[in-house]
């Protein structure tokens, strides 16, 4: 089965697929949409970007298509649950293209924005509802919306769910839908949690997996440069510059840190824009919006926004901070080498966060490999072999320059081919190197 044709996929949704320029699916769509057709259960560990989204949607559309009762008000049949703005957002455009030539209607809701339309397209009635818990389940609450005859129950990103908080919210909603319903969870990892709670709701599930858990990418250049933290900003400009990074996204900790980066980037003349919890969705559709388009180079944002970032030709990934859960590093570097592209994933290292080095690395089962032919390496923030050093929260200060950064082994040039402490302010390397950044790594 190498084609779209070869699903049973009724005739409007194939017209719809070959509009959109889709041929052949994934093979998560190939193994999860002839269960979800003949009404099973679905239990899938896929990662974003691996064509999940079109795996439930299809069916979906398909079943209210087949089973539609005609005229009168329509009724929510399908819920879609997602953890984030951003996600929901785009599994509503995909439903919008899916089922062009159905007669189908959907709508997203979430908050952080005015919930007049929101209610106002509920009371005209809909048969498929995305929804972000927190809303739903204040309109809910207050009567504005009734999963009392939901037929298809998907929950997304399961476990993004659980790390932000959102179990009890989860199981709220779920107890507002019919027994008697068809289900299906994806989640991009598959913790002892998620499998819990999976037990709760779906019914002898056929279990689809595209890879094995928390594996990154093979098309995917991975880096680990050690940095002061002090000099990861000009780290990151240097970069950009030297790579001409015209769309890239970078991760960092915190709300607070990516505005941070921005500023500093901005500053640089380098286009950025953030995008997490704390902005608007006006702000972040915009971002969102100038980062497709390429008015926007740079998109800095935190984990739990970035679940929703679906978007084709990202080159780099930037770990500005690396993430204290490793599985988060998978999901970060899986933004960039979408659809068969390569693409490239720098993580910055410095003295606090060596352990969480060490677990990302555990948990890929491989070494990151290493740049230390840079301006701004920086000695203390690599692992000692056998140590661990528990990350804190003081900040180490950098020695001062003396003339260059020659003598930290691993691939470096001679000192005297570096630039000096002013023109090295700016992370540049000496123009009398013959390198690039490619080729100046070494396996840890």
């Amino acid at each position: 089965m190498t084609s779209f044709k070869d699903l049973p996929l009724i005739q409007p949704l194939q017209e719809a697929l070959v509009a959109q320029g889709y041929t052949e699916p994934t093979p998560i769509q190939l193994q999860a949409i002839p269960p979800l057709l003949e009404g099973k259960d679905v239990l899938g560990c896929a990662q974003t970007g691996t064509g999940k989204t079109a795996a439930f949607s299809l069916p979906v559309l398909q079943h209210l298509a087949q089973n539609s009762k005609g005229k009168g008000r329509a009724h929510i049949k399908a819920l879609v649950l997602t953890p984030t703005r951003e996600l929901a957002a785009q599994i509503g455009e995909s439903l919008k293209s899916y089922g062009a030539n159905l007669h189908s209607r959907h709508l997203v809701i979430f908050g952080g924005v005015n919930e007049n339309p929101q209610i106002k397209e509920l009371r005209r009635g809909i048969d498929i509802l995305v929804a972000t818990p927190g809303r739903l389940l204040d309109l809910a609450g207050r009567d504005f919306v009734d999963l009392s005859k939901v037929e298809f129950f998907i929950l997304d990103e399961a476990d993004r769910m659980l790390d932000m908080g959102f179990v009890h919210d989860v199981r709220r909603v779920m107890k507002m839908l019919p027994t008697e319903r068809q289900n299906l969870l994806f989640s991009a990892t598959m913790p002892p949690a998620i499998t819990k709670l999976a037990a709760t709701f779906l019914r002898s599930p056929v279990r689809v997996e595209v890879t094995p858990q928390s594996t990154t990418v093979e098309r995917i250049e991975q880096t680990v440069m050690f940095v002061d933290r002090a000099d990861k900003g000009k780290l990151l400009e240097w970069i950009v510059e030297e790579d001409k990074v015209e769309r890239g996204i970078v991760f960092t900790r915190t709300k607070h840190g990516a505005n941070r980066l921005v500023q500093q980037l901005t500053k640089a003349n380098i286009n950025a824009a953030a995008i997490h919890g704390n902005k608007s969705q006006a702000a972040r559709n915009r971002a969102l919006a100038g980062f497709k388009n390429g008015e926007i180079a740079l998109l800095v944002a935190t984990d739990i926004a970035s679940r929703g970032i679906d978007i084709d030709g990202v080159s780099h990934v930037f770990n500005y901070d690396l993430p204290n859960e490793p599985e988060s590093y998978v999901h970060r570097i899986g933004r960039t080498a979408r659809a068969g592209k390569s693409g490239v994933a720098i993580s910055f290292c410095d003295p606090t966060e060596i352990d969480y080095l060490r677990d990302i690395q555990k948990l890929i089962g491989m070494p990151v490999p290493q740049d230390l032919d840079h301006d701004y390496h920086h000695e203390p923030a690599m692992p000692k072999p056998g140590r661990r050093a528990t990350p804190k929260p003081k900040q180490q200060q950098r020695p001062p320059r003396t003339g260059g950064r020659g003598g930290h082994g691993g691939g470096g040039r001679p000192s005297q081919a570096r630039r000096g402490p002013a023109a090295a302010s700016k992370g540049r390397r000496s123009s009398g190197s013959s390198k690039g950044r490619s080729g100046r790594s070494s396996s840890s």
